[in-house]
This record gives C-alpha cells, structure tokens and sequence, in this order.
C-alpha cells in the first residue's frame, strides 16, 4: 500500500516528528519505507534516512507491506501530519 502527503510543517520532518515516525514504522512489523517524491526509498525504521532534507511543501511516498498494511499507513500517515 502506497500513500503520499504533503508536508505542512515550517521546518519540514525534523528530529522529533522523525524519531515518532521511525518507532511507530519499527512497532508496525511492517516493511515501511519512505521517499520524497522523485527520490529513492529508504527504510522508515531509521530516524537518520527519515529526515531525507524533507521541507514543507515536499511531498513524500509511504509504502508499507505487511499485514495490516492499510491500518498501518493510516496510522504513520497520521504521525507524519500530527507533528505538524
């Protein structure tokens, strides 16, 4: 399942948006990984490959694969904006 949003936030994906991100995809048991758009997938698992120099206003791809995945992607879709 693939997802796309738009980041809101005025300083994009930093640390703490990030880190809740990364547990929440590691906690999933689902292959999760994200990119902003036109880049490469990375693993969503770390907060290091997460932060991808992600701005407000880029739109970035979540893929999950897994059981769940729709519930799963909701969810991380949600921490993503939450932080915002």
């Amino acid at each position: 399942v693939t997802r796309t949003t738009t980041i809101t936030d005025p300083v994009g994906i930093h640390a703490r948006p990030a880190a809740k991100f990364a547990q929440a995809a590691t906690a999933s048991g689902c292959t999760v990984t994200i990119a902003k758009q036109g880049g490469n997938p990375v693993p969503a698992g770390s907060i290091l490959s997460i932060r991808l120099g992600i701005k407000q206003g880029d739109t970035v791809e979540v893929t999950v694969d897994g059981d769940n995945a729709e519930t799963v992607i909701d969810s991380l879709i949600e921490t993503l904006t939450a932080a915002e």
